[in-house]
């Protein structure tokens, strides 16, 4: 009965919504562990038959006998309400009883970031004399100096770079377009690795206008970038567990503490909402907290 609503809503968030391959393939899994508990229950009821309390028990059944995780269920409840919206877009029906359907409160994580002098010493522990050590320098300057997630900076192309007028074109979560600032030692890291360093390698005709290649001319993996990171953090002598998206957050981080606007930060990130910038002002205050316990006369006695 749900089947062609559960079609169509998943063309419409991969298409018209323009979610990720993963989001929107998690939400349609989501809306048919919905479907399928109407199935169970043998109500026989098309989805804006259903109450809000429908709702509410299959969320608390899913969270007590499925064992799903506070992050899970969240994701599920935003599956529903998504799903309920695209019924009203498409004028199925004038009804949303997910309206007021609650997520569980997440626990804020706040992420491990490198000091300035770690980033220096992470980037510097990068052994040179090779193309690939070349290769591997430029990608952690980029990655902290644009505060880039690791699938934009696999994805990026020989057709975003804009290194004279000081950017590049990055294509974030949803396929979705931005152009970031790149600071003048990346941008010509950058410049060198594209004119030097890649001509040597022998590239795949799929992969010509993508930027960073394997030693077999195809796109570095997302494993083979946490590799790099991780080798290069133990080189260093960095005990803090690091990944990409740390360098990603101490970009953040450090602009913030260098006075930038946090509505700046975000449209650098990519973030849709600012909600989401605003753990970086956690993380600093964080660090004031860190710098008083450690400097106060008080706390000293």
């Amino acid at each position: 009965m749900w089947d062609n609503y559960i079609k169509d809503f998943s063309y419409y968030i991969h298409v018209e919504k323009a979610l990720s391959r993963n989001t929107a393939i998690s939400y349609v899994m989501d809306v048919e562990k919905l479907a399928g508990y109407v199935e169970e229950k043998e109500w026989n009821k098309r989805p804006w038959e259903l109450t809000h309390d429908d709702l509410a028990t299959f969320v608390g059944q899913c969270s007590k006998k499925g064992g799903l995780s506070p992050r899970s269920l969240s994701r599920m409840v935003s599956a529903i309400k998504a799903f309920y919206r695209y019924l009203n877009v498409e004028d199925y029906t004038d009804l949303n009883p997910a309206q007021l359907l609650e997520a569980p409160r997440l626990p804020r994580h706040l992420p491990e970031v490198l000091t300035i002098e770690e980033v220096d010493a992470l980037i510097a522990a990068v052994p040179l004399g090779s193309d690939e050590g070349e290769r591997n320098r430029v990608i952690l300057e980029v990655l902290y100096g644009c505060g880039l997630r690791v699938s934009e900076l696999t994805t990026m192309k020989m057709s975003d770079m804009f290194l004279p007028d000081g950017f590049i074109r990055v294509r974030g979560k949803g396929d979705k377009e931005r152009f970031v600032p790149i600071n003048d030692r990346a941008a010509k890291l950058m410049e060198m690795y594209i004119n030097e360093v890649r001509p040597h390698v022998p590239v795949k005709k799929a992969y010509s206008d993508t930027i960073f290649l394997s030693r077999r001319g195809t796109s570095l993996t997302r494993a083979m970038i946490f590799t790099i990171i991780r080798r290069a953090g133990e080189a260093a002598g960095i005990k803090k567990v690091i990944s990409p998206h740390t360098l990603r957050h101490s970009f953040a981080t450090h602009l913030l503490q260098g006075g930038a606007d946090i509505s700046d930060i975000q449209l650098m990130l990519g973030h849709s909402s600012i909600s989401t910038t605003e753990i970086y002002t956690h993380i600093d205050m964080r660090r004031l907290v860190e710098v008083m316990e450690s400097y106060h006369p008080l706390n000293k006695k």
